[in-house]
C-alpha cells in the first residue's frame, strides 16, 4: 500500500514549507495540500523536489466552505467564480503535476432549490474534468458527512454514485473518504467490491475523532488489507488530525513498513 501524508492536518507543528522533510524523514514519498494557494506554486515545487516528493492531491478553492458557507461547486450563479478557482488549480498544476484535484461539492442550505444546485454541480465538474483532462490530472469529487458538515449535498454512497453518473464523463473518478462515510455509517466494503474502479484517490483517518489509527473503532489495517486484496492502485491519504504531536501518531506507518 501507498501512503501520502496531508500535510494541511500532519506536522502542524512546523510551519508549511517545513513540513516537506518531516515527512519524508517519517517514511512518506508522496504528500497532499487541501488548498495549497497560500504559498506560491514554485516554492512547493521546490520543497517537492528538494525531498524527493510526490504531489498526489489537492483540492479546488472552495471560498467559505470550511466556515460554514456553501462553496463554489454547486452554487447557482456562481459558475465565474468556480471557473476561476479551476484555473488557479490549473495554474498550480502546470507545475506541480499532481495526479488528482479535487472538487469539493459543497452545501446545499436551500433545500427547494436542490435540483438547481445539482445541475450547477454537474455542468462545473464536467468544465474541470475537461481542463484538467488536458493537463493529464485526474479529476476527483468526494462524499463528506453531514453530521460533521450539514448540508453537504453529497453524503453516502448513493449521492456519490448519483453525481458519478449524471455527470458521466469518463475522466471523473471519485475521492473515497474512510472516515466521512464511517461516520455516515456505509458499507465500505461491499461499495469497493462494486465500484472500486470508479475511485482514484482513499483518504483515512479513525472513527469517532478524526484521529490517527488505533484511536477509534475503525479496523483501519483490515479496511487497507481489503483494498489490497481487491488490487487497489491509488494512495491512501493520511487525512487526520493528530491527538499529539504527529511524530508520535506514525506507529501505524511503521507496522505497514515492517510488514513490507
Amino acid at each position: 500500500m501507498r501512503f501520502s501524508a496531508n500535510l494541511s492536518l500532519l506536522f502542524t507543528e512546523v510551519p508549511m514549507p517545513e513540513r516537506f522533510a518531516l515527512a519524508r524523514q517519517a517514511g512518506f514519498q508522496a504528500v497532499e495540500i487541501q488548498f495549497p494557494y497560500q504559498w506560491p506554486a514554485a516554492q512547493i515545487g521546490q520543497a517537492l523536489d528538494d525531498n524527493g516528493l510526490q504531489l498526489v492531491l489537492f483540492n479546488v478553492a472552495a471560498d467559505t466552505l470550511l466556515e460554514g458557507g456553501e462553496g463554489l461547486a454547486a452554487v447557482p450563479g456562481r459558475q465565474q467564480d468556480f471557473r476561476q478557482a479551476v484555473a488557479l488549480a490549473a495554474e498550480y498544476a502546470t507545475l506541480l503535476k499532481p495526479a488528482c484535484i479535487n472538487v469539493l461539492p459543497g452545501r446545499c442550505y436551500q433545500r427547494d432549490a436542490y435540483t438547481e444546485y445539482w445541475a450547477t454541480l454537474c455542468d462545473n465538474l464536467r468544465y474541470a474534468c475537461q481542463l484538467f483532462a488536458a493537463q493529464g490530472v485526474t479529476t476527483v469529487f468526494e462524499a463528506i458527512n453531514s453530521l460533521d458538515m450539514p448540508g453537504f449535498i453529497i453524503d453516502s454512497h448513493a449521492s456519490m454514485l448519483g453525481l458519478w453518473e449524471a455527470v458521466a464523463d469518463p475522466a471523473l473518478r471519485m475521492q473515497y473518504d474512510i472516515y466521512h462515510m464511517a461516520r455516515m455509517q456505509q458499507d465500505m466494503p461491499a461499495f469497493w467490491q462494486q465500484h472500486l474502479a470508479k475511485i482514484a484517490h482513499i483518504q483515512f483517518a479513525d472513527c469517532p475523532g478524526r484521529h490517527q489509527p488505533g484511536t477509534g473503532c475503525l479496523d483501519l489495517a483490515g479496511l487497507f488489507r481489503q483494498l489490497q486484496t481487491l488490487g487497489y492502485q491509488g494512495y491512501l491519504g493520511a487525512e487526520y488530525k493528530p491527538s499529539a504531536i504527529t511524530a508520535d501518531s506514525l506507529d501505524w506507518l511503521a507496522d505497514f513498513a515492517s510488514r513490507r
